[in-house]
């Protein structure tokens, strides 16, 4: 019974995590783009847009991305699966947690442009911006689908779809940009 809760708020603290990267890039991305206002409409802009950023990688975050660190291991040793880790009909949690890895460095990326943006360093177009972006997407979907189709998905075929999945949104992030210039 424990194990259910346990998991229940490892679910709930991924997708709060997951909320603050998925709106942490469309703030970086809003200040980069008042670059163009007058002065004064600019500057208000981005001193809301920095409480805003604060308050959602401080308050919800930063905190959803420790608390899924911390419920992640325990679950994986309450079900038993840490000692089947290196078990071939396992790989699909070794590559999860590999994936993992990478969605902790793309948080980590987020910080260094939010500590960036909030001393006024805005070193990336909101083009950049919008790309990085779609990042915690590709994370998403390579993690979900690892945990629900586990061993039923070919690799292979995994892979294959993640980068078709990836060319579609990189040409629809193009597209937007096509439309939008006009």
């Amino acid at each position: 019974m424990a194990y259910q809760y346990l998991k229940a708020l490892h679910i709930i603290f991924v997708v709060t995590w997951f909320a603050g990267m998925f709106y942490m890039p469309r703030f970086f991305i809003y200040n980069t783009e008042v670059v163009d206002r007058k002065p004064e409409i600019r500057d208000a802009l981005r001193e809301q847009f920095t409480l805003m950023m604060k308050r959602l990688w401080y308050g919800i975050t930063w905190p959803s991305a420790i608390l899924t660190l911390i419920f992640g291991p325990w679950v994986l040793i309450q079900s038993g699966w840490w000692s089947s880790l290196f078990d071939p009909s396992f790989r699909w949690l070794l590559l999860k947690l590999i994936f993992v890895l990478g969605l902790y460095g793309y948080h980590f990326s987020l910080h260094y442009i939010f500590k960036q943006q909030c001393k006024g360093i805005y070193k990336y177009s909101s083009q950049q911006l919008r790309v990085w972006n779609e990042l915690a997407t590709i994370f998403l979907i390579a993690i979900v689908m690892l945990v629900v189709v586990k061993q039923e998905m070919s690799l292979v075929w995994g892979l294959v779809g993640l980068v078709v999945f990836i060319l579609l949104l990189m040409s629809a992030i193009r597209l937007y940009k096509y439309y939008r210039k006009k």
